[in-house]
């Protein structure tokens, strides 16, 4: 299991959300390409980058930002969601050096697209399933569906989805601990390897991810509980790669 640093990007600059919310924002750095280095010296085996402002204009808005990180480290694995609606998005944020995009909105509400993207560009696909009570949120979580997140996970089982990012919107921010069983149920049900995501806080969340990896999770993407300094990026890889020895 890798532990993969998130900048999530508003304006320029690096923030942190509470539950999604854009007005409840923490400015942690207005140097992004200076934070993901700090991530990087720490051993960080891939980045998580989101353009806040993308969710919600439904295109890149920190384009620029996630270009400079990218040919900055391009040995390193980076991701990037927010934003991502067409085959366009794809093909940029792909030529800028970033090795996967995560489709989110438009994989909820329009799940054919998901294949196509997979057979457009193959190996660089993931997907972002965000919920609230087990029910998927879009639109940087504006709006709730009355998709349950575990049946999307199924659709999209065949289409050469590469991972699941999976997300507890009650959790995300809040530093509450991670939701390990709903976690451990996506993987469960779509057979695709998942990214826990939202409410990870310290060295507890990580052994308990651990303990279930087997289940199919791959890795945890981790913003507040960094920043703050309840969880070090450097103990906790070093932890799962002990683990996985």
């Amino acid at each position: 299991m890798i532990i993969i640093p998130a900048i999530d990007l508003k304006d320029g600059a690096c923030v942190r959300l509470r539950q999604g919310l854009m007005e409840d924002s923490t400015v942690f750095s207005d140097d992004p390409a200076a934070m993901a280095k700090q991530w990087v010296d720490q051993g960080a085996k891939r980045l998580h980058l989101v353009d806040l402002n993308g969710a919600f204009a439904g295109e890149p808005v920190n384009g620029d930002v996630v270009t400079e990180i990218a040919k900055a480290y391009p040995d390193l694995p980076i991701q990037i969601g927010g934003g991502i609606r067409d085959l366009a998005t794809i093909e940029y944020y792909l030529n800028a050096g970033v090795n996967y995009v995560i489709i989110g909105t438009k994989a909820v509400k329009e799940p054919s697209f998901v294949k196509e993207a997979c057979d457009a560009f193959a190996g660089h696909i993931i997907v972002g399933l965000d919920a609230k009570d087990g029910f998927v949120a879009t639109d940087g979580w504006a709006e709730v569906s009355q998709v349950k997140a575990t049946d999307l996970a199924k659709q999209f089982a065949g289409d050469g989805v590469s991972e699941i990012v999976y997300t507890d919107i009650a959790r995300d921010g809040m530093m509450q601990g991670v939701n390990i069983e709903a976690t451990v149920e996506m993987a469960r049900a779509g057979g695709i390897p998942v990214v826990a995501s939202g409410g990870i806080t310290n060295m507890d969340d990580i052994k308990g991810l651990m303990a279930v990896a087997h289940e199919g999770i791959s890795g945890a993407i981790t913003g507040r509980a960094i920043y703050e300094g309840t969880l070090s990026v450097e103990e906790a890889q070093a932890y799962c790669d002990a683990f996985s020895a």
